[in-house]
């Protein structure tokens, strides 16, 4: 590759990462690849992304341009960067974005990615190796655990401190959660462990945070549905995308505590699945012909028109089938209540076992008259009663669902481009992007919420206590055991 190269070329091979570090001839060429100034820089990946083998690989990007003048080798440790596809892991769209976006603007990211100076790479203690695990520390912070804390309680204000990315968006969330303890260099909770999270959520500046986050995917979505709308036979679906995706990730670089790469594969996976479907549909054939006088429940599944025109009738019938289901459970109650082999609706069962409507009826008639059945025939008529108001409910429910169907059918004959638009665009793509993005939000007050309680629950029973309360039990048991008469060494 390089003797192919001119003197300005560039290039970039994908090896297994053992041509990083392994000696001899290899070590040799890669020296003299180094000295030369021929790396521009290095990527590990993650392991198993290839068939037929489990090894980790790197791209090693090459570049002759101002070699000379080359100081350093930048190193990007993406090896924890993927999804597991079956047995082998796959790159996302984030990871790819994320490795080509560090390495174009050559960001150092802690754990992630590094410039590495050449006097560093050829000092003795490294001799030309360019192994990542030597310039790029991946691994995740320890998690240290406190003994004074365990000891005498209170949580170490190092745990809260490592917070600090979340208490420069939520200061006085901090003081709401938090008091000192009663020595130097301890906090303990304010709120009870079950309280936090509805302490976090209900707090103005997560009201805020949570504001500024939706504002942002408004104005994104204020300026991509106009796009998305003029979506014209003949348009070029892998440009839009583009342009979405990339006006996402800008958008969203200006949120704090929420990762843009992660929003933006929210998009990328809606548009793998689902969304890239759409589109192409509509490139050929247009918003109305879609349609071509049939339902297309692909591109605008029944919920929508549901949601957008019939909710009414929707909720009359989920009213209807919730008293159905209502009546169901009465009537299973009392089978259970009064089904047994002595009970008084036994002898009103099948031979399988179970009370239908002819047997109950048969039972009424064989005890009618008898004064002794008077409280079997009560609790029959009551069954029957029940009975007759299931299939009551249950046919006009069928009737209502219907009755809808044939609305639902009749309304897609008569969509308008501009409501075929909005129930796509609006309805359906916007409506699921938004919820993603509100999955975000929730991650990061989950991901708060639960280090919070992780650190109080840990340190919540010092030892001194344990051992009181072991005591305590001990004492307990030796006294039942003189009881029992029970001797214990």
């Amino acid at each position: 590759i390089l003797t192919s190269l001119k003197s300005t070329g560039k290039g970039a091979v994908n090896l297994p990462h053992g041509v990083l570090f392994r000696g001899g001839a290899e070590g040799n060429i890669r020296r003299e690849i180094v000295r030369r100034g021929y790396i521009k820089g290095v990527i590990g990946l993650p392991a198993n992304l290839f068939y037929g083998t489990g090894i980790p690989a790197c791209i090693i990007v090459l570049d002759k341009e101002n070699a000379h003048a080359r100081k350093g080798i930048f190193m990007i440790d993406a090896s924890k960067g993927f999804i597991k596809d079956g047995n082998k892991n796959r790159l996302r769209a984030q990871d790819i974005h994320r490795i080509v976006d560090i390495f174009t603007r050559q960001l150092e990211v802690p754990r992630y990615s590094r410039m590495v100076p050449l006097s560093e790479i050829s000092d003795p203690k490294n001799e030309f190796n360019l192994n990542l695990p030597r310039y790029i520390d991946s691994t995740e912070p320890e998690d240290l655990q406190d003994i004074d804390a365990h000891l005498r309680g209170g949580i170490p204000n190092r745990d809260i401190d490592s917070l600090d990315t979340y208490w420069q968006v939520f200061p006085a969330v901090r003081a709401t959660l938090f008091e000192k303890a009663d020595r130097p260099g301890y906090t303990q909770l304010k709120v009870p462990t079950g309280e936090v999270k509805a302490a976090i959520f209900g707090h103005a500046e997560f009201t805020t945070f949570d504001e500024t986050v939706t504002a942002l995917f408004a104005k994104w979505k204020k300026a991509s549905t106009p796009q998305l709308k003029d979506i014209a036979v003949g348009g070029k679906p892998k440009a839009l995308i583009e342009i979405l995706s990339e006006d996402l990730l800008d958008t969203f670089q200006k949120a704090k505590l929420l990762d843009p790469y992660h929003v933006y594969q929210h998009l990328m996976d809606y548009w793998a699945e689902t969304m890239q479907d759409d589109v192409y549909l509509l490139v050929q054939e247009g918003w109305k012909a879609v349609l071509d006088g049939k339902p297309n429940t692909d591109l605008i599944p029944q919920s929508l028109i549901v949601a957008r025109y019939f909710a009414r009738e929707q909720a009359a019938i989920e009213k209807l089938e919730a008293d159905r289901e209502t009546t169901t459970r009465q009537m299973e109650e009392m089978d259970e209540e009064h089904g047994g082999e002595d009970g008084l609706l036994a002898d009103a069962k099948t031979d399988k076992g179970k009370l239908l409507k002819v047997s109950v009826k048969a039972r009424l008639i064989e005890i009618k008259g008898d004064k002794e059945a008077a409280d079997e025939r009560k609790l029959l008529e009551g069954y029957q009663a029940l009975i007759e108001k299931e299939a009551a409910a249950g046919k006009q429910w069928k009737d209502a669902q219907k009755a809808l169907d044939a609305q639902i059918a009749a309304k897609y004959l008569k969509l308008t481009a501009d409501e075929i638009k909005t129930l796509v665009v609006d309805d359906k793509w916007m409506a699921r992007l938004a919820a993603d993005v509100q999955s975000e939000l929730d991650r990061v007050s989950q991901a708060l919420t639960g280090r919070i309680r992780q650190v109080a629950e840990r340190y919540a029973t010092p030892l001194p206590r344990l051992t009181a309360e072991v005591a305590t039990l001990a004492a307990r048991v030796d006294e039942n055991l003189k009881k029992m008469g029970a001797i214990w060494n």
